[in-house]
């Protein structure tokens, strides 16, 4: 059923208000095909998670919500699990879900927000994992066509937090399902970030995958606030790749600085280390700012309206440009 003049605000985790036009949910292909027939001319949104858009206006369309669920044993064998999650299936309990069950892989993308649907889309990340390392195929739907097309790892094109879904792809589909291919057989990533260290603390010398979840999960909750009690959409900004050069005209004035090799001879640099030396980590304009323990969180504390945050995040590109000659790019979505 579309409903009208729908308020977004408990369906983005920046918990900004936005008026919909129209608003429909589905958990099917039938389903999106019986709405999408109803769609006229009005332009489209599809929400997931709603974890990474920025919500700038109201929207003068139909938005649909994806809720197709469901987990799904498709392979298995020895050493390794085929497992396929309903694209509107929150991420991090797919993650709980894997890990209960001994399948190994995505541990190191514990907690972060958002659907499994968008997981492929973005190619998240975290502490030396991608989704490209697990990723096996996704099934997703035609918008022009009403066809459900299958997508293999090669199609999707996978970049830094980019897939063919965000460029030539965009707007074009909506996936419904994911599958990816797991291990039983572990081969743990803890020298990334601060895991090992954590691991430590919690006394732990033989981790589990449950362990390097629970190491990830510290780590994050320590630095990230939680989106149910200050309103955000995690990390705001990419972290830039740039040429030799760019690093060297930093070390003239730094003499360490967070670094990471990057293909093609590039090197990755921190967005946040990058904002706060330019001075807006902690930066509070009372009902928005910048998170003191990570600047590259972009906060909503309450009321404050998209327009004004994506005007923060200009300001940041703008002086991060001004004082390093780099320019960082959004990983949020703009509405």
């Amino acid at each position: 059923m579309i409903q009208s003049n729908v308020d977004l605000q408990p369906y983005n985790t920046f918990g900004l208000s936005s008026i919909a036009k129209r608003f429909a949910a589905f958990r099917n292909a039938e389903e999106l095909t019986d709405i999408l027939s109803q769609r006229g001319n009005d332009p489209l949104l599809i929400l997931g998670g709603g974890s990474n858009i920025l919500l700038t206006k109201d929207f003068e369309g139909l938005v649909i919500k994806n809720e197709v669920m469901g987990f799904q044993v498709i392979e298995n064998d020895d050493t390794s699990v085929l497992i396929e999650s309903g694209a509107g299936e929150v991420w991090h309990e797919f993650v709980m879900h894997c890990i209960n069950e001994g399948y190994g892989g995505i541990e190191n993308l514990s907690l972060i927000p958002g659907s499994v649907g968008a997981s492929p889309m973005q190619n998240i990340g975290a502490y030396g994992v991608e989704i490209k390392d697990t990723f096996d195929s996704l099934q997703a739907y035609h918008i022009e066509s009403g066809e459900v097309h299958s997508f293999n790892h090669e199609q999707c094109e996978f970049g830094y937090r980019e897939s063919v879904f965000k460029r030539a792809l965009k707007g074009q589909y909506i996936i419904l399902s994911v599958r990816f291919r797991l291990s039983k057989k572990h081969e743990l990533n803890t020298s990334y970030g601060a895991i090992e260290t954590e691991l430590k603390s919690l006394g732990i010398e033989n981790p589990s995958i449950k362990d390097v979840s629970t190491a990830v999960i510290n780590i994050r909750s320590s630095k990230l606030p939680d989106p149910k009690k200050i309103g955000n959409a995690g990390s705001f900004f990419k972290n830039p790749v740039v040429a030799q050069e760019a690093v060297d005209a930093i070390a003239e004035n730094y003499k360490q600085f967070p670094q990471y090799p990057a293909p093609n001879g590039k090197i990755k640099l921190a967005a946040g280390w990058l904002i706060e030396q330019a001075g807006w980590k902690g930066k509070d304009f009372g009902s928005y700012g910048v998170h003191k323990n990570q600047a590259l969180v972009l906060v909503n504390y309450g009321g404050s309206k998209g327009s004004q945050i994506y005007d923060l995040s200009e300001q940041i590109i703008q002086d991060v440009e001004s004082k390093f000659g780099i320019k960082l790019e959004r990983e949020v979505n703009m509405i």
